[in-house]
Formats: structure tokens, C-alpha cells, sequence
């Protein structure tokens, strides 16, 4: 399988949190204002189990269907924020509390966003569910 670009993993990943029902997905660009990494996806989860699941299937997924797991895994104590460093994507998934306190889309205000419908396009092809789409 042919490597895939940072923005074509990032939609990706961003089609993989929404076919697991992951809420207020959002992917920012931050690759002209941090070295850190070319963007972010960041998610809500309902709850713990929510949170968990989430991550357990982009990282099962990503490595699965395109070969690449990831460099780094993070997470908190209680599992209510995960983070899945892939190098030129790093994943946020965040319960909806850490969400509104650690306020990461605020914090990289510069960068610039994905809109839904261009992640959801870039992305369909690796849907579960790209038959109803």
C-alpha cells in the first residue's frame, strides 16, 4: 500500500472517530506555526469507556488498513484523554471535560481548520459504513 500524506491521514483517522461515534471532531493544520507535528485531530468522547474505545480503534485501524501504528501512545490515569502521536498527525481524544478545560483549538488559534465536509470526502473510501454515505 502507498504511504498516505499527513492531511490524507488526518481525514482518515477523522472518518475512523466518526464511524466510532466520536463527537465535535475537529483537524487543525498547525504545520505553519509549530514543528511539532503538520496537524492535530482532536475528539470528544461521552465517557471513559467512550474515550477508550475510540483510541483502541484508530490505533487498530491505522495500523491494520494502513500500516501505520503509532510512534508514541499517552494517556491520563483515568483514561479521560488519549493521546496518538504518529509523527506528522497527533491524535487528541478527549472526554468532553478535558475537552472544555484543556482547550487545545483555543490554545493553536493560529492554525488552520479542516472543514467536515472535506475530511468526510478524504476519508470515505476507509468507512465502514461508505456504502450509506
Amino acid at each position: 500500500m502507498e504511504q498516505i500524506n499527513s492531511h490524507k491521514l488526518a481525514c482518515v483517522i477523522a472518518g475512523m472517530l466518526d464511524d466510532k461515534l466520536g463527537k465535535n471532531i475537529s483537524i487543525l493544520n498547525i504545520s505553519h506555526v509549530s514543528s511539532l507535528a503538520d496537524y492535530f485531530v482532536i475528539v470528544t468522547g461521552d465517557s471513559t469507556p467512550h474515550v477508550k474505545a475510540l483510541m483502541e480503534t484508530v490505533k487498530e485501524r491505522t495500523k491494520k488498513e494502513l500500516n501505520r501504528p503509532p510512534l508514541r501512545i499517552e494517556n491520563d490515569i483515568k483514561n479521560r484523554w488519549n493521546l496518538l502521536d504518529y509523527g506528522d498527525v497527533v491524535v487528541h481524544i478527549l472526554h468532553k471535560d478535558e475537552r472544555e478545560t484543556y482547550a487545545i483549538e483555543k490554545f493553536w488559534n493560529n492554525a488552520f481548520s479542516i472543514p467536515e465536509e472535506e475530511w468526510r470526502e478524504n476519508s470515505k473510501e476507509f468507512s465502514k459504513y461508505k456504502d450509506n454515505m
